[in-house]
């Protein structure tokens, strides 16, 4: 029987961007692999700054961006060899009160609640596939929605072995990119897997199957190829309780 590996990704990227090589080494070796990306869901008449965090990508308001993005998604786990992508519905940063990008940055509001709805569905995601083995972001960059994904599954991971992932790219923005978690995440072990020829050029396919992100995240296809040179062969975990053979 094969074994499971369930990587949960805050974005309709985050998981192919930060180890989508590790997820097409994982299907290349018959394991299952399931991506479980949290805030995926659609909002009617978005305003203010969810709106132009639409439109700056190039996108008129009357497109249904999250469907786009959860149509990038499907395209970008075939590219992987994984599963089918799960899509849990919850609603994005900037459909939750957090009305700037400097806003995304700051730190958790005291009233965006979502730990205890991520937990429970965490925990029932789970509870259903027995992973073998959880991913999940470290929340490098300080990104509100990366920080409340990993304080979630903390909780809900049990005893299951986790590998939390370097969220790229913002690794590479900046020579001292935020990392609110430090304290949790540098009291682990650090792992690194080395990627193939093949499961390099599987994860450029999974990157580059989310158009609407490359102009803004990388200033195109281009600017993708030079940011996955500057991250090398390599991704970089740090690893929490015992792993299986990977």
């Amino acid at each position: 029987m094969s074994r499971t590996a369930l990587a949960f990704s805050p974005h309709l990227d985050d998981a192919a961007f930060s180890c989508g090589g590790t997820l097409a080494t994982l299907a290349a070796r018959v394991w299952r692999v399931i991506v479980a990306t949290v805030f995926t869901a659609s909002v009617e008449d978005p305003q203010g700054f969810a709106l132009a965090c639409q439109l700056d990508k190039g996108l008129p308001a009357e497109v249904d961006y999250m469907a786009l993005r959860r149509a990038e998604d499907e395209a970008a786990c075939r590219a992987l060899g994984v599963e089918r992508p799960v899509w849990l519905p919850f609603r994005e940063a900037p459909h939750r009160g957090y009305g700037s990008a400097p806003e995304l940055f700051a730190g958790v509001q005291d009233d965006d609640r979502m730990g205890d709805a991520l937990r429970s569905a965490f925990r029932e995601l789970i509870g259903r596939h027995a992973p073998d083995l959880l991913l999940g972001p470290q929340a490098v960059g300080g990104h509100v929605d990366h920080i409340q994904v990993a304080r979630a599954l903390g909780a809900a991971r049990g005893t299951r072995p986790l590998l939390w992932w370097t969220d790229f790219p913002y690794t590479l923005r900046s020579d001292t990119p935020r990392r609110p978690l430090a304290d949790t995440m540098t009291a682990l072990a650090q792992t690194t897997l080395r990627l193939t020829p093949g499961s390099r050029a599987s994860k450029r396919a999974a990157c580059l199957a989310y158009v609407s992100q490359l102009g803004f995240q990388f200033g195109g296809p281009q600017g993708l190829d030079r940011r996955l040179a500057e991250a090398g062969d390599e991704e970089v975990f740090r690893v929490e309780g015992p792993m299986p053979p990977l």
